[in-house]
């Protein structure tokens, strides 16, 4: 028998929605593919080829992570947030998704999420059996809670321990939060513990990327790897910045480490030593440019009288809102695009959204990184040109989605 906190599940909104979206189009129907966030750009060409190199490493590593990559991500991360970062303060996980998962299982508190949230953060905090509080965050504020709107939720009860996540640039909206120093002095006032989730950092559409880490460094945990700004979501390779002060804790997560996933695979850990060693400033700085360039596109001609969003300042997601009162639930609107338009999208309720708000995440990536990059290599130039020729289904999605909401 299916434990029932599991039997009730559903699959991961992201996922569900690739094989829907792969199922339609094996029958031949195109699809605009602006539900699934991915990179589109491909793994740097000297990070592949260490994975070549390293093909024969077969043995189990440290649990902790492989030490020399561990030194190479506390070097990256101390340039990164000028900090003094330990090895030892670094532990590897395959992908970000499964230490999130081993945090909450071990965490003996209460889950605060704002909403939006990432899909998964909330399912984990359900299987964990961790009581979840959804804070309403407000277009105006970029879609982050104020410290007034968290204070508000812990004073109805002050003696439990509070993990707040805090994610920026933020999946779904495609903000940057700008009230970090407010939350922080909240954070401080109640000794709130942060995971700040920050895999979408180097693709920030603004110079100087700020962290709370910075404001409150005792409690926040950095939460990233390379699935976004290293086009390797496959290679599931993401790690934790444990502060010094969280001794215990990260002990704690290495023993749930060393009794789930043992250590992630080795020829991955050993590639992933380029990645953090390596100058990649001019990779990430082209995927930024092309990124910003679409997602403004998207921006620019698909806001309306019918249609709100605030402008992506990061990551490759918009979040609009359909100012239209046909539908029952965003669920139902996002059906009847799809079936129309052919252009997928995720309900703003996968997102912690009431079902009734015509709120959906729409992710700009449908085109190929690879071409586009090296267009821009070699002529250094964005426009709606080179945006019509090197993201033609952004270009076509957009179009269909606003005829669409004309119609109605």
């Amino acid at each position: 028998m299916l434990k029932k906190i599991i039997k009730n599940l559903k699959p991961s909104s992201t996922l569900r929605m690739n094989e829907i979206s792969n199922n339609l189009e094996s029958k031949g129907k195109k699809i605009y593919r602006f539900g699934f966030g991915q990179s589109p750009f491909q793994v740097p060409d000297d990070v592949v080829n260490e994975l070549k190199n390293n093909a024969h490493q077969n043995k189990y590593l440290s649990m902790q992570g492989l030490s020399e990559l561990r030194t190479a991500i506390s070097k990256y991360s101390s340039n990164k947030y000028s900090k003094n970062y330990k090895p030892e303060n670094i532990i590897v996980g395959p992908g970000t998704k499964e230490l999130m998962f081993l945090l909450q299982l071990l965490f003996d508190g209460d889950i605060l999420l704002p909403a939006p949230s990432w899909v998964s953060y909330a399912p984990q905090a359900l299987l964990n059996r961790n009581r979840m509080h959804w804070i309403i965050t407000k277009s105006e504020n970029n879609w982050f809670p104020t410290g007034e709107e968290i204070e508000k939720v812990i004073l109805k009860d002050r003696k439990k321990n509070y993990l707040l996540f805090l994610n920026s640039p933020n999946n779904p909206s495609g903000q940057i939060c700008n009230n970090l120093k407010e939350i922080s002095t909240i954070a401080k006032k109640y000794n709130i513990l942060i995971l700040s989730d920050e895999i979408y950092s180097e693709l920030s559409f603004h110079e100087n990327f700020q962290s709370i880490s910075q404001f409150y460094p005792k409690k926040t945990i950095i939460s990233t790897g390379l699935s976004k700004w290293c086009g390797a979501g496959g290679w599931r390779l993401g790690h934790f910045i444990i502060p010094e002060g969280l001794k215990e804790l990260r002990d704690s997560l290495k023993i749930l480490a060393s009794e789930t996933f043992s250590s992630v695979s080795a020829p991955i850990q050993y590639a992933a030593i380029a990645a953090y060693s390596n100058n990649h400033d001019e990779y990430i700085n082209n995927s930024r440019s092309i990124l910003k360039a679409v997602g403004e596109y998207v921006y620019n001609n698909l806001k309306s009288n019918k249609i709100n969003m605030n402008k992506p300042q990061g990551g490759f997601y918009l979040m609009p809102e359909f100012l239209i009162k046909k539908f029952s639930t965003s669920q139902d609107m996002c059906s009847d695009i799809l079936e129309k338009t052919g252009v997928a999208l995720l309900p703003g309720s996968d997102f912690g959204f009431s079902k009734e708000r015509m709120i959906v995440r729409l992710s700009f990536t449908d085109f190929n990184g690879q071409e586009f990059m090296d267009y821009i290599k070699k002529n250094n130039k964005l426009d709606i040109n080179s945006i019509a020729k090197f993201a033609p289904k952004i270009v076509e999605g957009v179009n269909k989605l606003k005829l669409w909401s004309e119609s109605l």
